[in-house]
Formats: C-alpha cells, sequence, structure tokens
C-alpha cells in the first residue's frame, strides 16, 4: 500500500510519516496507482514503490486532468479525489510513502 499525508508545501521531510505527526490522508494499492498513471491522471515519473511528494500545484494540476477529463466517477478517480480534497482542505500537499 501506497500510504499518503497532508503536508504543506514548506515542510521539510521527514524521514517517516510519525516523526512529525503527519495525518493520515488515505492510501492506494498497486493496481489502482497503475491504472490512474495508464489514465494519465497520475504522471509516469511517480514509481509506486518510491517516497514521493506532491506540493499543491501538482494536486491542482492532477484535479485539472479530472475535470478536463471528466473522470470523477471513475472508481480509481474517487479513491485518489478521497486523498486530494483533504490536502485542498488543508491547502496542503501530499507526501507518500511506500511501505
Amino acid at each position: 500500500m501506497l500510504d499518503f499525508y497532508v503536508i504543506k508545501d514548506d515542510q521539510t521531510k521527514p524521514n517517516s510519516p510519525g516523526q512529525i505527526g503527519l495525518q493520515f490522508a488515505g492510501g492506494l494499492d498497486d493496481k489502482t496507482f497503475e491504472r490512474l498513471k495508464s489514465k494519465s491522471i497520475i504522471d509516469d515519473r511517480f514509481d509506486y514503490y518510491s517516497d514521493f511528494r506532491w506540493g499543491t500545484s501538482v494536486i491542482k494540476q492532477i484535479n485539472e486532468k479530472i475535470i478536463i477529463r471528466h473522470l470523477h466517477a471513475d472508481t480509481d478517480v474517487k479513491a485518489l479525489l478521497q486523498i486530494i480534497q483533504l490536502a485542498d482542505k488543508n491547502q496542503s500537499g501530499l507526501i507518500a510513502f511506500a511501505d
């Protein structure tokens, strides 16, 4: 599972999510993540098995792709939307830790 945590854009990267008490935003399994990549919602530069970070600008781009392609009803997109909407609500980005 790839676990996402809410993190401010200017906040330094912790070694682990528990290190500074990051808020858990949700998770994606590898199949869902790969389908989102194949639908060009998630860029190919992001790897399921590596930790990565999405700033607010990346989250905005993902939201725009979903809107333009009218994919709100897509099951995979719904799973991702639950995660990125929490980041939007907190005016923050996301950091993903592969486990």
